[in-house]
């Protein structure tokens, strides 16, 4: 008897644990496809992994979407980000610090590179990363992401037809460190994202180090992709944000209802940094075109993995 509750309790706390281990993923990514949410994020050292869920709260592993096998890279798998196209789910990711493209005939994967390094043609063989795609109403494509001109810098870049080729005549700098409260340690605006109110396209980003406590999100915002870019002047929108620390590389996406939600991840605590895991708020904007986080809180997402700490 003493060894059957022995054993009944270990499956209980094993259970327990699987129930709050939590999405261990920076620089998250939501794609939401028939009714199913997928998030990609940085985590993994031999690929990119993927995580499903139907309520935003509760989350099941789903291994490797993309294996370093399927790639000419074979380290820093980062910033992933997935798009429905045409009859593929494209995968623009950065590995070893150049930005690349993955296709998969399932938002599971498993996803396998696509060409070479995609700036290689415009910038050569250059630091390159966190690449965020904009569809604009005009039918055009665009790419956001990082390069490392003045510190890391906010680029942009229309893409052809196919999503994949840049246009090199279209390259152009966007943002980069101007404001106090993003050169606290080191000079960083990456992690970009695009969405459009209005009218109005709002460039949002991360600033600061990943590691700093002070890595937060700002805003940027133009009347054309054509345009100069504004900074808001109330800008950090996130940073530090109720009991997290290290806010910041995120993604904007609508979930079921047509709600604006943000995904982003933060340090474990106030004390660890790794491993970073990914929360999930509410984004709204005023009448008067200011983008800012609700005070509803924050989900903290939990996961069916249990070799995750919480």
């Amino acid at each position: 008897m003493r060894h059957l509750l022995t054993t009944l309790l270990l499956l209980v706390a094993q259970i327990s644990f699987a129930q709050i281990s939590e999405v261990p993923f920076a620089d998250p990514f939501v794609l939401l496809e028939d009714g199913v949410y997928y998030a990609y994020g940085t985590h993994a050292g031999d690929g990119i992994e993927v995580y499903t869920s139907r309520d935003l709260k509760n989350w099941t592993y789903g291994g490797l979407a993309l294996h370093k096998d399927d790639t000419t890279q074979k380290r820093w798998f980062w910033a992933p980000e997935v798009y429905h196209l045409g009859d593929k789910y494209y995968m623009y990711y950065s590995g070893n610090e150049r930005l690349y493209i993955a296709t998969s005939d399932s938002p599971m994967g498993p996803f396998r590179q696509v060409g070479d390094q995609m700036m290689k043609d415009v910038i050569g063989d250059r630091y390159s990363i966190d690449a965020t795609i904009y569809f604009d109403d005009d039918g055009t494509t665009w790419m956001f992401f990082v390069r490392n001109t003045d510190g890391n810098c906010i680029w942009q870049v229309q893409l052809d037809k196919d999503h994949i080729t840049p246009i090199a005549s279209t390259l152009k700098k966007c943002i980069n460190v101007s404001a106090a409260w993003e050169d606290i340690w080191p000079r960083v605006n990456e992690g970009p994202n695009i969405v459009k109110h209005n009218g109005v396209y709002y460039l949002t980003y991360s600033a600061n180090s990943y590691e700093s406590q002070d890595y937060g999100v700002g805003y940027a915002t133009a009347t054309s992709l054509d345009g100069k870019w504004t900074k808001f002047e109330g800008n950090p929108i996130l940073r530090r944000y109720k009991e997290l620390v290290g806010t910041g590389h995120h993604t904007l996406f609508k979930d079921k209802r047509g709600k604006l939600r943000i995904a982003f991840h933060a340090h474990q605590s106030t004390t660890h940094i790794h491993p970073r895991t990914m929360y999930i708020g509410t984004m709204k904007f005023s009448k008067d075109g200011i983008l800012h986080m609700t005070d509803k809180g924050f989900i903290r997402p939990k996961s069916d993995r249990p070799d995750i700490v919480k």
